[in-house]
């Protein structure tokens, strides 16, 4: 649980594991920021999201942030390959409510769960006018690196945190 002292009010935020009452709202509010932000999805998008099962059984984890039964943000942490590195993946928030840290504290908590099950590298693929998720990554020790393929058209930035 956490306690974020705005003024005079105290919110309670809640960061669980996934629950498949809350698989619309990752879906959902990945899909508007990258239409908000890109245009379209790209087919590794749609991938993502036509496998979430798949790759909860394969080891990865979704969180949600929520608040008064309202989810603020989730992220994915999912195994990238055999020699422990993981990617943190899917990291959005719900446009029509106030974060209050919410992408932090799911952040956190992916970066948590790669790590207690092996991950030895964590992994980032993002985009350079991101500012706010930039921040994020930095914040928790993630340092650029350059690739030669970003995956995604949208990819411009990579960032890695060797744990």
């Amino acid at each position: 649980m956490y306690l974020h002292h705005i003024g005079r009010i105290i919110y309670k935020m809640e960061v669980i594991e996934y629950q498949q009452k809350y698989k619309k709202d990752f879906i959902q509010f990945n899909t508007d920021w990258i239409k908000d932000n890109f245009g379209s999805l790209e087919e590794e998008d749609i991938d993502t999201f036509n496998h979430i099962e798949e790759s909860l059984a394969e080891g990865a984890m979704i969180y949600f942030a929520l608040e008064e039964g309202n989810v603020l943000a989730t992220c994915m942490a999912k195994p990238f390959d055999k020699n422990g590195t993981w990617e943190l993946c899917k990291l959005g928030s719900n446009k029509h409510l106030s974060h209050k840290g919410a992408g932090s504290a799911v952040f956190h908590a992916a970066m948590d769960w790669a790590i207690q099950h092996g991950a030895n590298r964590l992994f980032i693929l993002s985009n350079s006018k991101l500012k706010a998720a930039l921040h994020i990554y930095e914040k928790y020790g993630f340092r650029e690196i350059k690739l030669d393929d970003y995956e995604y058209v949208r990819g411009d930035i990579a960032f890695e945190c060797i744990v």
